[in-house]
C-alpha cells in the first residue's frame, strides 16, 4: 500500500479544522444546518480556491475528488451538534483559526515552492491560502474580517512571517518537513505571541482631528 503524501495530510488537516472554525463563527447568527454547512466549505476552500485560479492549476483541488468535500462536511456536522449539546470554551475560533491560518498558510507556500515560482511569490501564495477563506466567513457572518481588526492581534502579519521562514529554510537546504514544520511554529508563536501581548503593527490614523 503507498504512504499518503505528507502535503495531502496536511491539507485534509487544514481544511478539517478551517470547516470547524466556519461553524464555530456561526453561533449567535441564527444559522441553519444548511447555511452552517456553506459557511464551513466557504472557510474550508475559499483560500485554497483564490490560490489555485491564480496559478492555474485548474480544476482546483477540492474538485478532484470528493475527499476534501467528504472532510469539510464531516467536520461542520460533527462541530454542528457537539456545539449544541456542549459549548466550546471562549476563546475557541480564536484558537481554531490560528491553526487552520498556521495549516493553510503552509500548504499554500509549499504549493508555490512545488511549482517553481519565485520566494516572493510563494510566501504571497501561502498568505492568499491561509487568510482568505476567513475573510469569505467574516464577510458572509457580517463581521469585519479577522485580518482587518486591531484587536486580532499579528494575524496577516503572522502568515507572512511564517510563510517567510518556510521559504528561507527550504532555500537553505532544509528538508521539505522540517521547513514546514518550523514555518508552521513560527505563525503560531506570532499569533500567540500578539494575543497575550496585545502585539499589532501601527494603524493608520489621520493626524489631523475632525474630518479628513
Amino acid at each position: 500500500m503507498n504512504a499518503v503524501p505528507p502535503q495531502l495530510l496536511l491539507e485534509h488537516f487544514g481544511v478539517f479544522v478551517a470547516a470547524i472554525t466556519g461553524v464555530l463563527a456561526a453561533r449567535g447568527k441564527r444559522v441553519d444546518l444548511f447555511g452552517v454547512l456553506v459557511l464551513a466549505l466557504v472557510t474550508a476552500f475559499g483560500g485554497g480556491t483564490v490560490r489555485d485560479l491564480l496559478v492555474g492549476d485548474l480544476p482546483v483541488v477540492w474538485l478532484r475528488g470528493p475527499g476534501f468535500l467528504l472532510n469539510a462536511s464531516l467536520a461542520a456536522l460533527l462541530t454542528f451538534f457537539w456545539e449544541r449539546f456542549r459549548a466550546p470554551p471562549q476563546g475557541a475560533l480564536l484558537v481554531a483559526d490560528a491553526f487552520a491560518l498556521a495549516l493553510f498558510t503552509m500548504i499554500g507556500t509549499q504549493k508555490g515552492l512545488f511549482m517553481a515560482f519565485s520566494a516572493p511569490v510563494s510566501v504571497l501564495l501561502g498568505v492568499v491560502t491561509g487568510v482568505t477563506g476567513g475573510m469569505l466567513r467574516d464577510v458572509l457572518t457580517g463581521e469585519v474580517p479577522l485580518v482587518f481588526q486591531p484587536e486580532i492581534r499579528l494575524y496577516a502579519t503572522a502568515s507572512l512571517c511564517g510563510a517567510a521562514v518556510c521559504v528561507g529554510l527550504n532555500a537553505c537546504g532544509i528538508g521539505q518537513t522540517a521547513a514546514t514544520v518550523c514555518g508552521l511554529g513560527a505563525v503560531l508563536a506570532l499569533r500567540v505571541a500578539g494575543i497575550c501581548w496585545n502585539l499589532s503593527l501601527p494603524l493608520f490614523e489621520s493626524r489631523r482631528g475632525g474630518q479628513p
